[in-house]
């Protein structure tokens, strides 16, 4: 089977070719990073409007690179939640329109079973079941995988996504749009044991997350420096506040992973999301795996944050169980991962190997 798919949620356009045979053939994306930053933050009807201009010239250039004629595919997957409604829809209407052009079925895939199947793109995927981390700037939770869409939640943050600590705490500190990714390359020049921020929620019970503690000790820290910016211009200041950040925030993932490692008795963690691609935690869970171990999985770099890669993988294991979505266009803002249902008569989707 040979499909293509759409991803939209939020502020990339993308479109990917995935054969399950031949592994993924193309993908394409453009980022609206540049859009943004002006406004230091998505806008969500910017957004909408430029999905609408990106999304059919990467379909066409994604076809093209793959070599592939819309007549050669059997599927048109699509991100249909959860995310930012019209950015949804914008992916949504184009994915049904070809479809109905080219008489197609379409699945609508949640994006987040597309970032929890997103290393299984890679040459060596994990196995079910697995334990897996999936850590964003909207999304920390700790989830139990037994097979695709057989998900149980196991805990997650009770207010801001780790993600959004490092976003927040970066404007804070008046690093440019998106603050995350420039927030983790400061830490790199920070000195270590000038600031100490707090470890939320390590010192009880369980496996919850909260996060947005931390963005107010960020505040009282550039506050308590006194200088009438409040931070020196030498970036120096800077650098330290976001190295105590930075391993705060690793030294929390890193501390509950390891408490749900042991509390379900599994060996393979998986770690994906926008944050997966941060190499100090990448860093750091491999020497907590390797002491426990437990084998670890991550997405390669350009597959951490949104694409299309991850969402053919998820729509091509449910259309080739026959799910369809008819006529009627799905999107989603709030839709739960637990809702999901596994699909009947799965493929064995760990077959499928990246080309590229």
């Amino acid at each position: 089977m040979r499909i293509l798919a759409i991803e939209s949620s939020c502020d990339e356009s993308a479109a990917a070719v995935l054969d399950s045979r031949e592994g993924l053939l193309a993908h394409e994306l453009f980022s609206q990073v540049a859009l943004h930053r002006i406004y230091g933050g998505v806008v969500p009807e910017l957004a909408s409007r430029d999905h609408v201009q990106r999304l059919l010239p990467l379909v066409k250039t994604a076809l093209a690179a793959a070599n592939t004629e819309p007549a050669q595919l059997d599927g048109i997957a699509y991100t249909a939640g959860p995310g930012l409604i019209g950015a949804l829809l914008s992916g949504a209407a184009l994915a049904h329109s070809l479809a109905y052009a080219w008489k197609l079925p379409t699945v609508g895939v949640h994006h987040l079973e597309g970032h929890l199947l997103a290393p299984l793109l890679e040459p060596n995927p994990p196995t079910f079941p697995h334990l897996a981390l999936l850590v964003s700037g909207g999304h920390t939770m700790l989830i139990e995988a037994r097979g695709v869409g057989d998900y149980s939640l196991l805990g997650q943050t009770r207010d801001d996504a780790a993600g959004e600590a490092f976003d927040k705490s970066a404007k804070l500190l008046g690093l440019p749009y998106p603050g995350g990714p420039e927030l983790a390359r400061l830490a790199e020049h920070g000195r270590p044991g000038r600031f100490e921020f707090p470890r939320p929620m390590l010192d009880r019970p369980g496996l919850e997350f909260s996060f947005s503690g931390l963005k107010t000790a960020v505040l009282n820290a550039v506050r308590a420096l006194g200088t009438p910016s409040g931070i020196d211009q030498a970036n120096i200041d800077k650098a330290d506040i976001a190295r105590a950040l930075q391993e705060a925030v690793v030294d929390t993932l890193v501390g509950k992973c390891v408490r749900a490692l042991e509390q379900t008795g599994l060996d393979a963690l998986v770690v994906s999301g926008g944050v997966s691609a941060n190499l100090r935690l990448r860093e750091r869970i491999d020497k907590a795996a390797a002491r426990y171990g437990a084998r670890v999985y991550y997405p390669r770099l350009e597959f951490c944050t949104d694409n299309a890669a991850m969402i053919a993988v998820a729509g091509l294991a449910r259309l080739e169980a026959g799910e369809r979505n008819g006529l009627r266009i799905a999107a989603r803002a709030q839709w739960p991962l637990e809702d999901l249902q596994p699909p009947k008569n799965s493929l064995n989707i760990q077959d499928i190997s990246i080309t590229s």
